[in-house]
Parts: C-alpha cells; sequence; structure tokens
C-alpha cells in the first residue's frame, strides 16, 4: 500500500478506537519517573501545560476531549470573535505535557503502574453501622372522602334555563 493511503487511514479515516488512542500526551519528568512511562491518554481533569503554539507556557485543567479533532480544550483559553462571543481553543495533544493526573479513575492508574486492573480487588465503600430509630409517627386521622354530585349534563343544563326563564 502507498504511504498516502497509509497515512490517510491513520489520520482521516481511522476508526474511533484508533482515534482515541491517538490522545496521547507526554508525561513531565517527574510523571515519568514514577510511573515508568512517557506518555499517557490525555483525559478530563488532567492539569497540562502547552509547550509549542500561541498558548505556550500556559497551565490549565483540561475541560473537554475531541476525539475527531484530536485536540483537547483547556479552561481558561478562549478565544473572542469580531461579535464579541468567546470560545473555546482546541489544541492538539500533542502539543501538551501533563504535569498531574486525574486519580478518580482507578483502573487507569493501576495500568500506569504496571498492574492488572482486573485482578485487582474490588472496593466497596464502607457501609456505616448506624442504627437507625424508630420514628414516632402522628396518629393519622383517616381522610374524609367528599362525595361529589354527579354533573348535569348539557340537556339537564337547558331544561333548567327554561324553567328559570318561566
Amino acid at each position: 500500500m502507498k504511504p498516502t493511503k497509509m497515512r490517510n487511514n491513520m489520520i482521516y479515516r481511522a476508526s474511533y478506537q484508533t482515534k482515541s488512542k491517538q490522545l496521547g500526551s507526554a508525561l513531565s519528568k517527574d510523571l515519568q519517573k514514577k510511573y515508568g512511562k512517557r506518555s499517557v491518554r490525555v483525559v478530563e481533569g488532567d492539569n497540562v501545560t502547552i509547550v509549542r503554539g500561541e498558548f505556550a507556557g500556559v497551565d490549565g485543567k483540561v475541560s473537554q476531549v475531541s476525539t475527531q479533532k484530536s485536540s483537547v480544550a483547556i479552561e481558561g483559553i478562549k478565544k473572542e470573535q469580531t461579535r464579541g462571543e468567546k470560545y473555546d481553543v482546541y489544541i492538539h495533544t500533542s502539543n501538551l505535557v501533563v504535569k498531574s493526573l486525574n486519580t478518580d479513575d482507578k483502573w487507569r492508574i493501576a495500568k500506569l503502574e504496571g498492574k492488572n486492573p482486573s485482578s485487582m480487588p474490588k472496593t466497596t465503600p464502607k457501609e456505616e453501622t448506624v442504627k437507625e430509630e424508630p420514628k414516632e409517627t402522628k396518629a393519622e386521622k383517616p381522610k374524609e372522602t367528599v362525595k361529589e354530585a354527579p354533573k348535569e349534563t348539557k340537556a339537564e343544563e337547558k331544561s333548567e334555563k327554561k324553567e328559570d326563564e318561566n
């Protein structure tokens, strides 16, 4: 296959899974030493520094990840249109360095540390052993049902009006 066709398949006609894997960004030196990896997939909540481009040197937190554009939007980085509206600037993940990771996803952290996440014990939130005291309820009075008279039909209403007029 020609190199141009291979490149186009990798970039423009890539599957969603392949596009997702292409969202990798370099780790900072201290994170490289900690995890023994050079790059990681960028997720919402990661703190990053922009290395190249118009916003080089700016730090921020990832607010959105776009797999179609292979880029991320960072909090606080916006451009202004001529009408005055502000919009997010998407920055390619190759121009970023991850300074700190979002540790909400335990699976992701286990994979980074080189552990097998599926063999890790499942942790469940500890159940609190609080005894519930029975609540005293007020003696409720039985609800009285009000019976309504059946509604009158239009014919009956007309006959009543005629009787009133007479």
